[in-house]
């Protein structure tokens, strides 16, 4: 039996559309009682259910994610301190502390990107060479049933 998926998830003795169905049920409760009080994480839960029922939309959905969080944003941010006790000498601390180590911070963050990058490359890489493979196959298999068809009548 031929399958179009790349994989699938799932183990014996497991009703995957019943645990699907239990973790929509779920995140439509805690969405209902504001576990998820912003709506972009409601929204996106929703969305990674979808891409959990549709499989052959799974990879390309996760390796999109994964090109998106690779990179670490080193842009400066701004401090702010919750406590309000000492607040100002709190966040003129942080700044020191921030403007000392900068450097040492970017350098590695950088570093890190490159390593994502290569990453995110590397797994998107051997991503197509299986599919590409597995069409190749695919077609090799059509054209041999085809030709034994051919041969039998």
């Amino acid at each position: 039996m031929m399958n179009d998926s790349l994989f699938q998830i799932g183990a014996e003795g497991i009703d995957t559309a019943r645990v699907v169905g239990e973790i929509q049920k779920s995140v439509e409760e805690k969405i209902r009682d504001g576990i998820y009080p912003d709506p972009e994480i409601a929204r996106a839960e929703r969305h990674n259910l979808k891409n959990l029922q549709t499989q052959d939309a799974f990879m390309d959905y996760y390796m999109n994610c994964l090109r998106q969080a690779a990179y670490i944003d080193i842009n400066a941010f701004e401090i702010r301190e919750r406590r309000s006790f000492f607040a100002p000498a709190l966040i003129a601390l942080k700044k020191v502390i921030w403007k000392l180590l900068v450097f040492y911070t970017y350098r590695l963050w950088s570093q890190q990107n490159q390593v994502n990058g290569l990453l995110v490359a590397a797994v998107d890489g051997m991503d197509r060479k299986n599919v590409r493979k597995i069409q190749e196959l695919e077609a090799r298999v059509a054209a041999l049933e085809a030709a034994k068809d051919a041969n039998r009548s």
